[in-house]
């Protein structure tokens, strides 16, 4: 199994994680507990050992709760990466704030380390960038957090170039996480060479583009509570013109006889050494071919194919207010 290393930290990992957060929230109804407790069993069966969860998905942080029933017994064959940053209201839901002061990083790991069911995270990202608190002053609290033996490593999560390099000046930054796809490359200008320069990993979210990429995603796919509609990139025409899109890549998929969301995941992980990326699923089959893209390798003819694309789709990947909390 092709693994990287994390950083600078020593610690190597496969190169393709499992983003747990459509089994809670977003992406339609939950998953049924038990289901998605057998589905992380077997992702782990099947090679995988990265686990990214947040302490915003889910009501009642009910993702962070299901890793914890799901993974606790097998706590030393994992890694789980969690982050904190963003508020929710405890009755709506909504998004309230973001807060990365001293004193709610010291919450918010306590929270997640009770619902996790274990003393320590491997990984913990700032979930959105604070613009009314210093990132020097987070990542000093989160330092403090490694030092009292709660955390392995630190990430930024959607954080821009200079906020990168900044952060690592107080404390080695492990991984930024961003959305990466043959669809959103906006990194590649700035965040990529940052995360070189400063010795930090790329962990890739969203390498399907929210199943777009996957060749298996339609309007009809989506249900009442996914988020996907009310973004740019998926309503009406942009959607259409999109989903166009999707056929350069079923025409590779087909010339090499794998599956579309083969070919997105394959061209992430070519990126670059230093990427490793977290595609979600809730179903064992594309549990099994997300793994399987590890072995798959691109030709440069195709990589050129397929790098025109980006250039001709429509539509932000968030809403305004998603965008405005993104690379910051």
């Amino acid at each position: 199994m092709q693994e990287r290393e994390l950083g600078n930290t020593g610690i190597t990992l496969p190169s393709l994680g499992f983003g747990c957060m459509g089994l809670s929230e977003f992406y339609g109804p939950p998953t049924e507990a038990k289901a998605a407790v057998r589905l992380l069993h077997e992702a782990i069966e099947h090679g995988v050992v990265h686990f990214d969860t947040a302490e915003m998905y889910g009501m009642g942080s009910t993702n962070e709760q299901l890793l914890g029933t799901a993974l606790h017994d097998r706590r030393e064959q994992v890694f789980i990466a969690t982050k904190v940053g963003p508020l929710r209201d405890s009755t709506t839901g909504a998004f309230i704030g973001v807060d990365g002061s001293r004193e709610n990083c010291r919450r918010a790991i306590e929270g997640s380390l009770r619902r996790l069911r274990t003393d320590y995270v491997d990984l913990y990202y700032l979930h959105r960038v604070d613009t009314e608190t210093p990132i020097e002053t987070t990542v000093e609290a989160m330092a403090e957090l490694v030092e009292a033996g709660m955390v392995r490593a630190i990430g930024l999560s959607e954080a821009s170039a200079e906020t990168l390099k900044r952060a690592s000046s107080v404390h080695p930054i492990a991984a930024l996480q961003s959305e990466y796809s043959i669809f959103s490359r906006d990194i590649e200008s700035e965040m990529i060479p940052a995360c070189l320069e400063t010795g930090t990993s790329l962990v890739a979210y969203s390498p399907l583009g929210r199943g777009l990429l996957s060749g298996r995603f339609s309007e009809s796919s989506s249900a009442p509570e996914d988020y996907r509609a009310s973004t740019p990139r998926f309503q009406g025409e942009a959607l259409a013109a999109n989903a166009a899109l999707v056929a350069e890549i079923d025409s590779i998929a087909s010339e090499l006889g794998v599956a579309t969301a083969q070919i997105a995941l394959a061209w992430v992980l070519s990126r670059g050494e230093h990427i490793v990326t977290i595609p979600g699923t809730t179903k064992l089959e594309h549990l099994k071919s997300n793994v399987a893209a590890m072995a798959l390798a691109l030709a440069p003819a195709q990589v050129d194919r397929l790098n025109r694309l980006a250039d001709r789709v429509i539509g932000e990947r968030y809403d305004a207010r998603g965008m405005a909390s993104v690379n910051r």
